[in-house]
Order: C-alpha cells, then sequence, then structure tokens
C-alpha cells in the first residue's frame, strides 16, 4: 500500500483566444442601476464583463435577459452584466422610458443608456441582441448574436475564472448594481385588461407577476390573482405563481385564459373558484425543430403575449416566434394558425404570411376578423377566412424599419410599435399606438387612420366599458376611461426610420458568412441531418439578384442586382450544438439563433465580405 499523496493533475492549458482590447463604455444617458454613480472600463478591471446589448421592444432581447439570470446569479462574485440599451424606435431613446423598462423587466444589472448607439458602434454590433465577453485585463474573447448561447457565455466564464485566478488577475467582490427604491402603486406596469361581467376589470399586473381584480371605477382594487412572486405554480389564489403575464380572454366554460409571457405557458383563472391551473405549455421556450403541434401541456411555447377567442378557437398572439397559434380546449391541443416564423411584413394564405412579434388581439364586431397589432412592424393586420382556410392582410405599416404619427390614408399612414387593439361596435378598431403616447383608430369603410387621444403614457390595452374605452396606461400604472370623441384629435406628422449606419457593400457579388465557433466540448449536432439553417431576403427584394432562399450552410455568396444600389439584408441563422462525448448516448443539445437586419450601400469603395457573428469571434476580421 502506497500512503504518499498522488501526483497533482496539471490544469489544462487555457485555449487559445483572440484577444481586442474592449473599447471604452458611452452612453450619452448615463447609467441606471448603480446608485447614480458613473462607470469606465477601467473600474470593471479583474472581473469578467458580459455587455448585453437590447433594446427594450424587442423579444428577443427579453428572453436574453431571462437566459442571463441564472448565469448572473451563480457567478455574482465575478461576472458583471452590464445591459447597453441601443434604441430601434424614436421612444426607446427617451431616457424616461428606459427607467421604465428597466424596471418593468427585472433588470438587476447596471444598464448604460446609450440613445445615440456610440457604443453599439464602437463594438460593430449589427443586431439585436448581442453579447460580448470581455475578460478580466480588459479584452473581447468572444462574441454572441441573437439567443440560446447562456450555456456557452457559461462554460467561458468557468474558464476565464480559472486561468485568471491562476495569474491573479481575477478580483472577486460585490459588482456595481445597487437597487432602486420600490414604489407603492396598486399595479405597476399592468399589461392587459378584460372586462368583467359585472363591470369591474381583470388586469394583468405584469411586473408584479399577478392578476388584479378592479371594480368599476377603475381604481378600487377587489382581490389580487397569485402571490406576485415569479414562478410556475397552479393553486389557489395565495398560492399560485406567474412571470410577467400579459394577455387575457373568456373561454367557453366561463375560465380566464391568461398568457404567461416569462413562463411560455397559457394558464386558466376560475373567478368562481379562484383557482389558477395550466391550460398549455412545458414552462419551456420553444425552439426551432420543436413541434409544433399536439397535446397543449407537452407542447412548448414562446412568449404568447395577448389572446381572443375566434373561430372556435383561442388564438395566440406567439410574440417570440413570430406567429399566431391556436388552442382548442374542446381536445387539449394547440397549433400553429399562421406565420412562418421568419419576422417581417408578408400577407397571404396564413402558412406563408410574415408576422413580428404580434403583440395584440381583438374579434371584429361581426366576427369575421380578427385584428393583429404586429408591434416590430408598426403595423395593424387581420385575419379573415380564405375558402377553406385563413389570410393575413395588412391595413396599416410597411415594414420593420418605417414608423411614425401619420393619419390619413391608410396606405401612407404610420404607427409606432402598437401593442394593443380593440373591436368597435361600428366595425372600426381602436389601436393603443404605445410609443406615440396614443390612441388611433382605423375606419374599414374609409381606410382612414385617425387619432382618438394624446398623452397616454405606453398604453398597452384598451376594453370597452357603458360606451368608453378604459385604456391600460402601462407606464403610468393605471386604467384611464375615455369618452370616444366625435372628432378626431389633429397631429403634426412625424416619420422616422430606423436609424442604423449602413455597410458598404461592393457590387456584384458579395460573400455571406455567418460565423459560429461552438462552446468548449460542444460540436455541431449532424446525427439527424444538417444542424445548421440559413435563410437569405432582402429589402426591397429587388436589391438581390441571386443568394436569397433557404440552405443549411452558414455562408452564401450573394449576387447583387446591377440597377439597385440600398437596402436592407434580411439574415436568419440557426445552429444547433451538442456535447462532444462519444461515450454519451444522450448528449446535451442546445439551439443558438438570431435574426439580422443588416442596412447596406452599394458602392465601389465597399466590403465584398459579410460576415454576421452568431458565436465566436471573425477569425478573418480586419
Amino acid at each position: 500500500m502506497n500512503d504518499a499523496a498522488p501526483a497533482p493533475t496539471p490544469a489544462p492549458a487555457p485555449r487559445k483566444r483572440a484577444r481586442v482590447r474592449a473599447p471604452e463604455l458611452v452612453g450619452k444617458g448615463g447609467w441606471l442601476n448603480t446608485g447614480d454613480q458613473q462607470y469606465t472600463l477601467a473600474d470593471l478591471r479583474g472581473r469578467i464583463v458580459v455587455l448585453d446589448f437590447w433594446t427594450f421592444c424587442c423579444v428577443n432581447c427579453l428572453h436574453v435577459l431571462d437566459e442571463l439570470r441564472a448565469l448572473e446569479e451563480k457567478h455574482r462574485d465575478t461576472l458583471v452584466i452590464i445591459g447597453v440599451h441601443s434604441p430601434k424606435f424614436v421612444h426607446e431613446a427617451d431616457h424616461r422610458a428606459v427607467v421604465d423598462a428597466v424596471e418593468r423587466y427585472g433588470v438587476h444589472h447596471p444598464v448604460l443608456d446609450d440613445p445615440e448607439l456610440a457604443t453599439w458602434k464602437q463594438y460593430a454590433v449589427r443586431a439585436w441582441p448581442t453579447l460580448v465577453v470581455i475578460d478580466p485585463e480588459g479584452y473581447v474573447v468572444a462574441q454572441h448574436a441573437g439567443e440560446g448561447h447562456a450555456h456557452a457565455i457559461e462554460k467561458l466564464v468557468e474558464e476565464l475564472e480559472a486561468e485568471h485566478a491562476a495569474k491573479g488577475t481575477l478580483r472577486r467582490g460585490d459588482g456595481p448594481y445597487v437597487a432602486p427604491e420600490p414604489v407603492a402603486t396598486h399595479l405597476r406596469f399592468p399589461g392587459k385588461a378584460l372586462s368583467l361581467p359585472d363591470g369591474g376589470f381583470l388586469v394583468s399586473d405584469t411586473t408584479r407577476h399577478r392578476l388584479v381584480e378592479i371594480g368599476r371605477d377603475g381604481e378600487t382594487v377587489r382581490r389580487h390573482i397569485g402571490t406576485g412572486s415569479r414562478g410556475f405554480t397552479d393553486g389557489g389564489l395565495d398560492e399560485a405563481r406567474f412571470s410577467e403575464p400579459q394577455g387575457l380572454a373568456v373561454l367557453p366554460d366561463g375560465r380566464i385564459a391568461v398568457a404567461d409571457t416569462v413562463n411560455h405557458a397559457l394558464r386558466a383563472f376560475d373567478p368562481a373558484t379562484g383557482e389558477t391551473s395550466t391550460l398549455a405549455g412545458t414552462g419551456r421556450q420553444w425552439w426551432q425543430g420543436s413541434p409544433t403541434s399536439g397535446p397543449a401541456r407537452e407542447v412548448d411555447l414562446s412568449s404568447p403575449w395577448d389572446l381572443a377567442w375566434f373561430a372556435d378557437r383561442l388564438w395566440i398572439a406567439m410574440a417570440g416566434v413570430h406567429q399566431l397559434w391556436t388552442y382548442d380546449p374542446g381536445n387539449g391541443r394547440v397549433e400553429v394558425a399562421a406565420g412562418t416564423t421568419n419576422e417581417g411584413l408578408v400577407d397571404g394564405p396564413a402558412a406563408e404570411a410574415w408576422f413580428a412579434q404580434p403583440s395584440g388581439l381583438a374579434v371584429s364586431a361581426d366576427g369575421e376578423r380578427l385584428w393583429v397589432a404586429d408591434s416590430e412592424t408598426s403595423a395593424l393586420r387581420y385575419v379573415e377566412r380564405d375558402g377553406t382556410g385563413f389570410a393575413v392582410r395588412t391595413a396599416v405599416g410597411s415594414g420593420l424599419f418605417d414608423f411614425g404619427h401619420r393619419d390619413g390614408a391608410a396606405g401612407q399612414a404610420l404607427l409606432q410599435h402598437p401593442l394593443g387593439v380593440t373591436a368597435l361596435p361600428d366595425g372600426s378598431v381602436a389601436v393603443c399606438d404605445t410609443y406615440n403616447h396614443a390612441l388611433r383608430r382605423y375606419d374599414p369603410v374609409g381606410d382612414e387612420v385617425t387619432t382618438l387621444a394624446t398623452d397616454l403614457r405606453e398604453p398597452s390595452d384598451a376594453v370597452l366599458a357603458d360606451g368608453d374605452l378604459v385604456v391600460v396606461e402601462s407606464a403610468r400604472h393605471r386604467l384611464t376611461r375615455l369618452r370616444l370623441p366625435e372628432e378626431a384629435v389633429r397631429v403634426a406628422d412625424r416619420a422616422h426610420r430606423t436609424q442604423r449606419a449602413a455597410t458598404g457593400i461592393a457590387p456584384g457579388t458579395l460573400r455571406l458568412d455567418v460565423v459560429f465557433q461552438a462552446p468548449a466540448g460542444q460540436k455541431l449536432d449532424s446525427r439527424y441531418g444538417p444542424s445548421t439553417r440559413l435563410l437569405v431576403s432582402a429589402t426591397p427584394p429587388e436589391l438581390l439578384a441571386g443568394g436569397a432562399g433557404a440552405g443549411t450552410d452558414l455562408f452564401r455568396d450573394l449576387v447583387l442586382a446591377d440597377d439597385v444600389t440600398e437596402g436592407v439584408l434580411h439574415v436568419s441563422a440557426m445552429a444547433a450544438s451538442c456535447d462532444d462525448d462519444p461515450a454519451n448516448e444522450y448528449p446535451a443539445c442546445h439551439v443558438h439563433q438570431q435574426d439580422w437586419g443588416v442596412p447596406v450601400r452599394v458602392e465601389a469603395a465597399g466590403t465584398s465580405r459579410l460576415p454576421l457573428v452568431l458565436a465566436g469571434m471573425d477569425d478573418e476580421r480586419d
């Protein structure tokens, strides 16, 4: 017997990484969640830093916030997550709106408000969301675009902890996060409302993870449904837990369906018993390749945002995957009803239509149309029967990048990120034009848009009550009763386009490279076919003479048209990686995915290669 201690196993050599000095953090709006302290990268030296480039309109960004929560908690003594808020819409450049969003979505780390995209440009970010990892010595070591990267970042954080602890360059301790003071209000950033038979209202109290029943006056609280703590639990009034609930709809049996958004589930509240149960969803987020129909409790969902009973089904605005789904309480099944998961504005047969974060639903007074607030395209859309199926049409809106506040003929009218729609008795529809702080009206007969009211703070829903409209003023934390005006409010026209610097590209053929490096210990999984997917399109479509469409390679040669000089390239990429262990019959797998909209300008001095980083670093960068 040998009592000598065994020789220590040498630590594995750190992986060689590209090292790029991280640019400074600059934002005209300053810092939030730091107790008014302003930070530089030098102040964070010795800590692992993850920059999360996000904007609060973006549902994919909200998914990433949720993905990062566990990582943030587990590595709180070595890791500092910093949200760099980089706006798409004009409203998102308003500092007060950023402050509200940080509270609304439970962001528990410092946030740099960068309304002019200064830091975004310094880091050459091309899409929301993007994550950048900076090591304790101040070097960028990885970049990840889109969702599904939390596991890869955790592996990298663990590697960096070991590597820099050994070098003596890791500094542990409390981070710079300082929680803001809580504010006492009956509601906190409510999302949606429902009229009750006795004249009261049920409201989704989104930020406090509960439902609130309110009296006819719109103020008196009758009861709370749920504990008020984030979670996924069925039970009575004081047992149930939700996670940022939104849409509400009455089911034929009298129960109220609830879009439990961050739990990726549909719940049911029974007003008679006070019990909450689960109708659909597993609590897991839907990813490409997951089932799109089946028994409701066995199918993953993705950020259901609103609900409406239409055509003998419960329709679901599935914001997280840019689709409409349905739930049939008769057979207990869910299925996709419209949309392809591609983000954009494309009309046609339901199965071929494109949406962009549908967030509000309402059934027309005659029951023939399902109105849709398609938030990211700043559009009012609708679904109607078309022979034996359904078709999707657009009433107002032109695409992902054009928005504003303009009344008049629907073909040229503009909205800004609407979240709610309400069918009116005369056949018209009221639109909660959220980022314009306005209530708008679309008249299908005259095909015209008018403004009913302004000076509403982020209206997200409205319900009819005794001939009035009761509006959910989300950022004022209240319900506001409005009389429908006899005449429209006159407003000055405002038209905007998302402003991001265009990439100069050379005429002829453009090489598109989506950069993906599997996390340490993983590899692309091709056991059941291709593990990657690439979809390319353009606005205008005429920009591309060749190369548009779907494929399985993460690279492609795009042929540019001779007579189109600018536009936007739309690129959607997905890659699935699994644990690289031959002995493991059932390796853990992860899906990484992102959509880019890249403004381009064709010019002689432009680049002939467009790299988009899905995960890792671009080894061919200049």
